[in-house]
């Protein structure tokens, strides 16, 4: 019996189900809804630890997948576990691998992402996610075949061969030792069949309980780490209140939204997933796989989602674009290379920026020029800027007027 986890909902919005509380780990209290940056190989690309602290994060979430690759679970096991091991106080999370592995077979260069959805860059939509997992596109790493038992895949790193099966997963995740993981599931493309997609949700739901039961064996982990399940169901929303109802039904601390969606393929992925939360007890906590986009991440929250992941805030910053209340603007278009206003929307702390802040321009520059300034500075911003659209959400549901911040907020984002 878990000793150290416990979830409770301090205020609920009057009109829609948003709610505040308290997420209590091992290692700290995350007060939702909360946004946990993406440290994929335990670290978050260009920021430190201590940088995510004064920025406000609460949790960081850490990949089962790469970790297991590089540098392996057993130096991060002896390391005293992955916040430790990454020099990270707080609460940690860790995925079970599965999307990635997902990644490597039938999503390899399909542009297939958790949600990929569409937002404003100077006026234009464009996806504001990627598609596959960048980070595994190589020539190696091209190969997934599922079975009953699990998945077999090539790693992206040198093509070698390697298995994950649910007790695996549990084992590799209780040796990185986060807070909280998540059980192993398959992940599909939105493009397959009924018959396909309702396959790989009963294969997942006999995924999750070998996952639990490997968890429950494990007396020393069970006691300290907390476990989620994940619901799938691809695009057919009979499938997903199905898989959610059975998933919750199972006994797991929490509960994973899952799934692989996306507008290109005519659905409305996020709204439709959302309903799966129907078929939840109200106390169970809730994480958003995946949701990252400023109105998406309303949207889920105001559904009852109190935890959420996305690598957007930080490859996005990379690649030049950031989030502004206005929608994303990207840096490196010609206009910002005299643009000498200051990056709008956030004010990073001056140990990070100075008294004055840094203007587009210059920062328009450290993209173009290549110099890796410029994708930090980038990424700072962008993950400050998601972490305080979250915080606000939380603070406006304890204030009683989540409504008219959403209301706002999506006002002013979409405003040409």
């Amino acid at each position: 019996m878990r000793s150290d986890f416990s979830f409770k909902i301090e205020t609920r919005s009057t009109s829609l189900k948003a709610r505040a509380g308290t997420l209590t780990t091992s290692h700290g209290v995350i007060h939702t809804p909360a946004f946990a940056p993406v440290g994929t190989k335990a670290g978050v690309k260009g920021i430190l630890p201590e940088q995510l602290k004064t920025l406000g994060a609460e949790v960081v979430l850490a990949n089962t997948y790469h970790l297991y690759l590089q540098p392996g679970e057993k130096i991060v096991k002896n390391a005293g576990g992955l916040g430790k091991f990454m020099g990270w106080e707080g609460p940690t999370m860790t995925d079970s691998g599965g999307f990635q592995v997902f990644s490597l077979g039938a999503a390899f260069g399909k542009t297939v992402s958790k949600f990929t959805r569409f937002n404003l860059v100077e006026n234009e939509p464009v996806s504001t996610a990627s598609i596959y997992d960048e980070e595994i596109a190589s020539q190696h790493g091209q190969l997934a075949v599922i079975d009953e038992e699990g998945v077999s895949f090539t790693s992206h790193l040198d093509g070698s061969l390697h298995r994950f099966t649910p007790e695996r997963s549990v084992e590799l995740q209780h040796a990185l030792g986060a807070d909280i993981f998540f059980a192993f599931d398959e992940c599909t493309a939105p493009t397959e069949s009924y018959a396909y997609q309702k396959e790989a949700m009963e294969r997942t739901h006999r995924w999750a309980e070998r996952s639990l039961k490997a968890h429950r064996q494990n007396m020393n982990a069970a006691g300290k780490q907390a476990i989620f399940g994940i619901a799938q169901g691809g695009q057919f929303d009979d499938l997903r209140r199905q898989s959610a109802k059975t998933i919750a039904d199972m006994g797991f601390d929490g509960f994973g939204l899952g799934g692989s969606f996306s507008k290109k393929y005519g659905d409305d992925s996020l709204e439709s997933a959302l309903a799966m939360l129907k078929k939840l007890p109200e106390e169970m906590p809730v994480h958003g796989l995946g949701i990252g986009e400023p109105n998406d991440l309303l949207a889920a929250i105001s559904a009852g989602v109190d935890l959420f992941d996305c690598v957007a805030p930080t490859r996005l910053g990379r690649h030049g674009s950031i989030y502004t209340k206005h929608g994303l603007i990207h840096l490196k278009n010609e206009k910002y290379r005299s643009d000498f206003t200051p990056l709008p929307d956030v004010r990073l702390p001056m140990s990070y920026m100075g008294t004055e802040g840094f203007t587009k321009a210059y920062v328009s520059h450290l993209l173009r020029s290549g110099e890796m300034l410029g994708a930090i500075i980038a990424s700072l911003h962008n993950v400050s800027f998601i972490l305080n659209l979250v915080k606000g959400a939380r603070q406006a549901i304890l204030d009683g007027r989540f409504d008219q911040y959403r209301a706002d907020f999506t006002r002013d984002y979409y405003r040409k």
